[in-house]
């Protein structure tokens, strides 16, 4: 029985999604799939396993609420809340649980082991090893069959959480959580790949463990489907005549794509029972300044140009709404976890905002800082906590999305009379999700002591 649609100021929570919407992240794996190559060797198949009782109780972490939030300018405003998973507080446990799932699945199937090795500036690695984590408390894999290397930039420690990975010496060195001296951020994924190559090529590593590389955005994809499920189902009834948009913090925008893919498959009848899909929202993308290049490729526009106040140093420009009218910095860097330039998948957004709709905005940490009153009191309702001193917060996403609804209100970037739903994908201080102790980390100085560590962990 569907739960009740929420009602103004009242949540509703949609429990254990990926379990719910299964016939639906099962066909998205399905299309996707389809248009894949064999599998190499650094991949595992695009195939969802059936839930059994121990896989549900697995997917146990993947619940969704949806709240109505105040209105802003207005409009109305809904938040689709992707971050009650209290072992990562952010919309990555979706794709980690349903990887770790896939992965146990070919455990079960090949009895090959498996170790899962992913770059990350933070976020997916925790919740890849929260998943790992919940696989042995589950007893669906334990450490012999199945394990999990991350590979960050040094520059993310601020963005290391603890896990129960590390709760012993046996596990940590099972299960690295590596920090890397790259010269920039994004240079993690190079390095990983580069790695996982290296480790694939040596002889000597044949037929001892399967080394899945996990960058694949079909990984992602596929999970986020559940929210087009959960806004067909459980979002208060639609005004056809009244355009709605999504905000999102967004540094590739891969949710945004599986909520676009979860779309067009409810459309085509994906899940007969569910029939209040609401016509496709225009996107509204959110970044800061640091890695704006999706607001710049969706507007055709150049960053403008800032210049420098002598008196309070402060940079300012007028020229182009989308971006800050005041920051600390030209290059102002918000949250590392917004890493990504040039993310290759603007070539899939830009079309779809040009057809349903949609702008973006970059916004500054001083804008959100003059805006965090008002944003903490538009997140209360969803139970996001935001620390009385921004200071104490360690994941900016879901203040971003809530500033960039703010500015893109008063600058007239989203329309009047345009509803809104706010993707809150992340929020959290070392007070909700502590952070990593010293002794569950590695730190690497290059490329050649990773590849060591990851030897290691599947010896």
């Amino acid at each position: 029985m569907p739960l009740h649609a929420a009602t103004e100021l009242t949540p509703t929570v949609v429990p254990a999604t990926l379990t719910r919407y299964h016939q639906v992240v099962r066909a998205a794996a399905e299309t996707l799939g389809s248009r894949r190559s064999r599998p190499g060797g650094a991949e595992l198949p695009l195939c969802i396993p059936e839930p059994d009782d121990s896989l549900r109780e697995f997917y146990a972490a993947s619940d969704v609420s949806v709240h109505e939030l105040e209105p802003v300018g207005g409009r109305r405003v809904t938040a689709l809340n992707l971050m009650r998973n209290p072992g990562t507080r952010t919309t990555k446990t979706f794709a980690s649980l349903s990887m770790v799932a896939r992965a146990v699945q070919h455990i079960r199937e090949t009895g090959e082991n498996v170790i899962i090795v992913t770059p990350t500036s933070g976020n997916k690695g925790t919740a890849l090893r929260d998943a790992v984590a919940r696989a042995y408390a589950t007893g669906i894999a334990g450490p012999d069959h199945l394990r999990v290397m991350t590979v960050a930039p040094a520059d993310s420690l601020r963005k290391q959480r603890d896990c129960p990975l590390a709760a012993t010496p046996e596990l940590r060195a099972a299960n690295p959580a590596v920090l890397a001296q790259v010269d920039r951020p994004a240079q993690v994924k190079e390095v990983t790949r580069n790695v996982v190559d290296a480790y694939l090529a040596d002889p000597g590593t044949k037929d001892t463990w399967r080394v899945w590389y996990t960058m694949d955005l079909d990984n992602y994809r596929t999970a986020d489907v559940v929210r087009a499920c959960v806004e067909a189902e459980f979002t208060a009834p639609h005004d056809v005549d009244v355009p709605r948009w999504h905000a999102h913090s967004v540094s590739s925008a891969y949710g945004l794509l599986g909520y676009s893919l979860g779309h067009r498959l409810l459309s085509e009848g994906a899940a007969a029972d569910l029939k209040a899909l609401p016509t496709h929202p225009g996107f509204f993308l959110v970044q800061h300044l640091s890695t704006p290049d999706m607001v710049l490729s969706l507007s055709g526009s150049s960053l403008p140009r800032y210049a420098r106040d002598a008196v309070d140093g402060l940079w300012r420009q007028s020229a182009d709404p989308r971006f800050p009218a005041v920051t600390d910095s030209p290059s102002d860097l918000i949250d590392p976890t917004f890493y990504t330039r040039a993310p290759v998948t603007s070539a899939e957004i830009d079309p779809i905002i040009r057809t349903h709709g949609g702008d973006g905005v970059v916004v500054s940490r001083r804008e959100c800082l003059e805006r965090w009153s008002r944003v903490r009191e538009l997140a209360a309702p969803i139970g996001a906590d935001l620390p009385a001193s921004p200071e104490d917060l360690r994941e900016w996403s879901l203040t971003m999305a809530l500033t960039g609804l703010l500015i893109g209100d008063e600058r007239g970037l989203i329309p009047k009379g345009t509803d809104v739903v706010v993707h809150a994908s992340g929020s959290y201080c070392d007070d909700t999700l502590p952070p990593a102790a010293p002794d569950g980390l590695r730190f690497a100085a290059g490329e050649e002591e990773v590849l060591k560590i990851l030897r290691t962990a599947v010896a």
